[in-house]
């Protein structure tokens, strides 16, 4: 029910819009004035008009203003916003990121929101022990520790329930959690602090304060789209510039000898983890195809459509990345006997459970036939690297190893991006720069031999 109160010649309506986060009424308002000349009659009908659709907009969440504190706002941001034009795996992030944002700025109204709250905010992202969960890094030479106690990695981890794959990458510099530390470090018989030291008191990198500061200016850059206020506020706020980490791959050696492991690996796998190498595709991509994407006699695979995992909603098909993500990618004939083999062993799978066959429809698959969990692969690879005594990479490692072989072998940078389905040249040349650089040396002192050599024989 709305409530009037005349002012001059004006007349405001108030309306209640329920509470806000503590507990407080949240009202809005408007101001209507009669148009000059109208009678008595004229003036109550379109009020009582003007009121009804006031109390309508307010009820269907039409009517906003600067009023409204932050942490309303961003929770009709996902709503009406985020979950209806964004990817679930950017609004799953997204999500995570809130809690901090809502304890720092939540509480502030949107028209009394300024630069200097969100620098305070990003200052005390940097700041020691804001992590909550800090990693832990082995101060010694982890095959020093196990020779002085005569112990294996395997052992250790049979003992202390700390997976092998953990123990491997916290002994190549990774970090591990306070309480997996605990328990490596009972088996020796040793203090925690003998072996581990906290890696920066747990404080926040900056490019995850980017992160922070991308997703409250997305958030405002749209109140005022929506006119709800007149600037953003990031605009005027700057967060600590991201450091640059170079993407990490495989040289040729390195791939050379990942191929050769496989050689004994599971057959479904071996061709999961060589098709990555040969297309760059990423792990939804890859996991989203279909036999039916195979043009088999012209050696063409259609990338377009990507089967993502997440926690609470587990697997999905979805769209691609981006519009330039849907491709048409060109398969070897190494690349093809493979899957011809591949689809053969499935054949063969799905006559052994008959009824008990799921059909996907799927290049890959889980052992009944249904979707394959992406999740799946990325533990196996992880264990198979750690076995074979690989170089420690990830699953998405193998993208970036396909990338930076492709521009050392001389393909040009928009070939790769293309290729890759970035949506534009600029984000390849700022993932591989490294590599790009190094292909320009290669390119200029090829240039030089050819010039000395053409000076010589004049």
């Amino acid at each position: 029910m709305a409530t009037i109160e005349k002012r001059g010649e004006s007349y405001k309506i108030i309306v209640s819009c329920g509470y806000d986060l503590s507990g407080k009424q949240i009202r809005r308002q408007m101001v209507w004035k009669p148009e000059p000349g109208m009678t008595k009659r004229q003036i109550q009908k379109e009020f009582d008009r003007q009121t009804v659709l006031f109390e309508e907009k307010c009820r269907n969440g039409q009517v906003l203003d600067g009023n409204i504190k932050f942490a309303e706002f961003a929770e009709k941001w996902f709503t009406d916003y985020a979950e209806k034009q964004l990817r679930a795996t950017t609004v799953a992030g997204y999500h995570k990121l809130m809690p901090r944002i809502n304890t720092a700025i939540g509480h502030i109204r949107l028209d009394k929101l300024q630069p200097h709250h969100l620098m305070e905010f990003y200052n005390n992202l940097t700041e020691e022990g804001v992590k909550q969960n800090p990693t832990l890094h082995m101060r010694e030479d982890w095959s020093t520790l196990l020779e002085e106690h005569d112990l294996t990695q395997s052992e250790i981890s049979r003992r202390s329930g700390v997976s092998v794959v953990q123990i491997s990458k916290a002994a190549h510099g990774g970090g591990l959690y306070q309480q997996n530390a605990e328990k490596i470090a009972a088996v020796f018989n040793l203090p925690v602090e003998d072996i581990f030291e906290t890696a920066a008191n747990g404080r926040l990198s900056s490019s995850t304060v980017q992160h922070y500061h991308r997703l409250i200016s997305s958030i405002l850059s749209t109140a005022v789209k929506w006119q709800i206020i007149f600037a953003n506020p990031c605009e005027r706020a700057d967060p600590p510039k991201a450091e640059r980490k170079e993407a990490r791959y495989l040289d040729e050696e390195q791939t050379a000898q990942l191929l050769e492991a496989l050689e004994d690996a599971p057959a479904q796998y071996r061709v999961i983890i060589t098709l990555l190498l040969y297309t760059g595709l990423r792990r939804g991509e890859l996991f989203g195809l279909e036999w039916n994407d195979i043009n088999w006699d012209i050696g063409l695979l259609d990338v377009q459509r990507s089967l993502l995992y997440l926690p609470r909603k587990g697997m999905f098909i979805d769209d691609t990345k981006n519009y330039t993500s849907r491709r048409v990618l060109k398969l070897t004939d190494d690349m093809l006997n493979l899957l011809r083999q591949h689809r053969k062993e499935q054949a063969q799978q799905r006559l052994n459970l008959g009824d008990q066959w799921v059909e996907s429809g799927r290049i890959f698959i889980a052992d009944d036939g249904s979707w394959m969990n992406p999740e799946t692969a990325t533990r196996w690879f992880s264990h198979f690297v750690v076995r074979k005594g690989l170089t420690q990479i990830t699953l998405h490692s193998l993208r970036h190893t396909n990338a930076t072989l492709l521009i050392g072998a001389g393909i040009n940078v928009k070939t790769v991006s293309s290729h890759l389905g970035h949506s534009n040249i600029a984000t390849t040349g700022n993932i591989y720069a490294h590599a790009i650089r190094s292909a320009e040396a290669a390119a200029a002192e090829a240039l030089e031999n050819v010039l000395k050599n053409k000076r010589k024989r004049a």
